[in-house]
């Protein structure tokens, strides 16, 4: 099996009852000083976390049956939160990002729905009620077109930066033309792009392209393949993302106004099975941007989904970081960035057989990690005891 028809072949689990679930006893990592605990078990294919918001809540959503779950990493519990939009949990779509609004009052959902003319990826939000266990005034805010016949490549990270914007992935859906007509270099649709919004789904007045009548308002960026990784740097406040290759060429980019980054013109990856490269490299053209890093044709990526900077106080040693999950990988990539110099640390949790399909540090400062499986854990790093 291709390494990425692995990431795309994913079963159909049955739900079951999530609450009250024991958190297992702690794990010594094969890493010296890091302890690994089961925070929760027992979940569906959990694809986004968000920590933070007033009651520093730990949300989880589970791709498929599209269910989002409040998590109490202290008591090992999973409630479930109703009042979520009906999703389509087929192939790669469902229930996939979460996260809080800059002021804790909303939780932001990114989810796959189905129309009369495909599929395509939606961003929601709604109010956590004060019990946690319902979302009310749901409310549509972008709905990315158009919608097509295919399962795949949804994109689909969310995050908002320094200045209160939300930024928001989708995928090219899997067009496999791997040429300039392709979708991800067209800017009349929403495919391939990193999206620029309001906390309200409105588009910003000094977007790139909204003078563009041949462009999407809402595009802040393109040339993209599969971005499922978006996180903020704690100290620049640049927007970096992690993106699928094809065969390899998986890529961490800082993502800059108006930017073009080559996908499938320019890439450092080549096709299943041939081998063969597509379009050029990077380097070979003035109007694209590069990866920051990357793994090109011939090393083995680790398929890069979730990200996130860690800024918390357990590991003083780790402050400012990027940790990505691995999939194919079955990893977390470690990267120590200084200014747009990246570079390979020891990975953490190869031995364990795990596709990370998500991060995020909470306020206790632990790694959280959403586990990609049928019936996967949500596990957290914490300094030995």
């Amino acid at each position: 099996m291709e390494r990425r028809s692995y990431l795309a072949a994913v079963g159909t689990v049955g739900a079951g009852a999530l609450g009250g679930c024991l958190r297992e006893p702690s794990e010594q990592s094969s890493q010296a000083g890091i302890t690994v605990e089961r925070v929760v078990e027992e979940l569906t294919h959990p694809w986004g976390l968000a920590t933070g918001g007033p009651e520093d809540a730990l949300l989880v959503t589970e791709r498929d049956p599209g269910r989002l779950q409040r998590v109490d990493p202290t008591g090992g519990t999973a409630t479930e939160i109703s009042g979520v939009p009906a999703v389509d949990a087929a192939g790669q779509g469902g229930l996939l990002d979460v996260t809080w609004g800059p002021d804790g009052s909303w939780v932001y959902l990114t989810y796959a729905i189905a129309t009369e003319d495909g599929t395509t990826t939606r961003l929601g939000r709604g109010r956590l009620d004060d019990g946690g266990d319902r979302l009310t005034d749901f409310e549509t805010l972008y709905t990315a077109e158009p919608a097509v016949d295919s399962a795949g490549h949804y994109g689909s990270r969310v995050a908002f930066g320094p200045e209160g914007y939300l930024y928001m992935t989708v995928g090219d859906r899997q067009f496999k033309d791997f040429g300039s007509e392709h979708v991800a270099q067209d800017r009349s649709n929403d495919l391939g792009t990193t999206l620029r919004l309001q906390a309200d789904g409105s588009i910003p007045a000094d977007n790139p392209f909204v003078d563009d009548e041949t462009a999407r308002d809402a595009i802040y960026s393109y040339g993209h393949r599969n971005a499922q990784g978006l996180d903020i740097h704690p100290e620049t406040g640049a927007i970096w993302e992690s993106e699928f290759g094809e065969s390899d060429g998986d890529e961490i980019n800082v993502i800059e106004r108006g930017g073009n980054y080559g996908w499938p013109v320019a890439d450092e990856g080549c096709t299943y099975g041939s081998g063969q490269p597509i379009g050029v490299s990077h380097d070979d053209r003035e109007d694209v941007i590069a990866p920051v890093f990357g793994w090109p044709c011939g090393e083995d990526g680790p398929a890069p989904s979730g990200m996130a900077f860690y800024d918390g106080a357990a590991f003083p040693e780790w402050q400012g970081d990027l940790f990505v999950g691995g999939l194919a990988g079955q990893q977390l990539v470690h990267l120590t960035v200084d200014g747009e110099e990246v570079t390979a640390r020891e990975p953490l949790v190869a031995d364990r057989g795990w596709r990370v399909r998500a991060v995020a540090v909470g306020s206790d400062g632990g790694m959280y990690l959403a586990i990609d499986d049928g019936s996967a854990p949500i596990v957290r790093l914490l300094p030995d005891a």
